[in-house]
């Protein structure tokens, strides 16, 4: 029922991507995203070798053989393996899709070898703007989250219920729409808005397959819509889950403390305290506003196809109204 160009593009059943996340978007989880019917991307930045990376490769393959993507992450940062490294061992592993995300695109040449290694191109990003640069540069697809996300928000503050339509009707390429989705109701809206696909990513952290502390999804299970906050606007805004480290954050940055002092609370390494020992209070947790929708923990696929079938009793309620 609901086939579109993304789900032809990609070869996928159902048009859901797995919403890229760092420390979280391991081999194991993109592969049950993709064994679910849509399909899960691969977070390079997980893996701090070249040797790591191939293997995590090769791993998902060996547990799928449905389409996946992998992930290039252009945020400012320092990375053991550069994305031009990492790009040479997806080619020569025969990955065919590649995202891209960040406050920037991929330096023209990056572009080049995408289409030279003849991989499908995706940029996500939070603007206009971006979604036509990335256009201009040859992306086949484009990703557009708006403000209700989890994760990097971008630095206009709009909503999915804008920002969507706005791209939709910009851009000749499929969009790929999210932010705040968690149910069919909210794939339904988000198809309804112009996008031929939709991204989640907080709802799949309550998911049995997701590589977190039992106690961190718990915490998201009775989580409301009201717990999520807006933190590091110095460095480009990233909506996390409210804990105690967001509320330091929050507080240390209106105090005018520097990039390092903030670091210090947000770093990556701290994320992992909570991720993987339960420490609710050890880090930020990306998430969106969309965590309030969350009830259950269900195995991937059981959430993919609740949200398939929600959606198509969404749409035929509408055309009997």
């Amino acid at each position: 029922m609901f086939e579109t160009r993304i789900t032809r593009m990609l070869g996928i059943e159902y048009p859901i991507v797995g919403g890229t996340m760092a420390s979280i978007s391991n081999a194991d989880f993109v592969a049950a995203i993709s064994n679910a019917g849509g399909i899960g991307v691969l977070a390079s930045i997980v893996y701090q070798t070249e040797e790591e990376f191939a293997a995590a490769i090769d791993r998902v393959r060996g547990l799928s053989h449905k389409p996946f993507a992998v992930n290039l992450n252009f945020f400012p940062a320092q990375f053991p393996v550069s994305q031009e490294e990492y790009t040479e061992i997806m080619a020569d592993k025969g990955v065919k899709i590649v995202e891209t995300s960040g406050h920037v695109a991929p330096p023209v040449e990056l572009c080049g070898r995408f289409k030279e290694a003849g991989m499908i191109w995706i940029h996500k990003c939070a603007g206009l703007r971006y979604a036509l640069k990335a256009q201009a540069l040859g992306a086949d697809i484009v990703t557009v989250v708006g403000y209700e996300t989890g994760g990097a928000t971008g630095r206009f503050d709009m909503g999915s219920l804008a920002l969507i339509p706005t791209v939709m009707k910009s851009v000749q390429i499929p969009v790929i729409g999210g932010g705040g989705v968690s149910d069919g109701r909210g794939f339904a809206a988000v198809l309804a808005l112009g996008a031929e696909g939709v991204i989640m990513g907080t709802r799949l952290l309550a998911t049995q397959e997701c590589p977190i502390h039992e106690n961190l999804k718990k915490a998201l299970v009775n989580a409301t819509e009201l717990d999520t906050m807006i933190v590091m606007r110095t460095v480009g805004a990233h909506r996390v889950w409210t804990n105690a480290a967001a509320i330091q954050c929050a507080e240390m940055e209106a105090g005018g403390a520097s990039f390092e002092e903030i670091l210090q609370v947000v770093s990556g390494d701290n994320s992992r305290k909570v991720y993987n020992e339960g420490d609710l209070d050890g880090g930020i947790v990306p998430c969106g506003q969309g965590i309030g929708q969350v009830h259950d923990i269900p195995t991937v696929k059981d959430l993919f196809d609740r949200i398939i079938a929600q959606a198509a009793q969404v749409v035929k309620g509408l055309a009997r109204s």
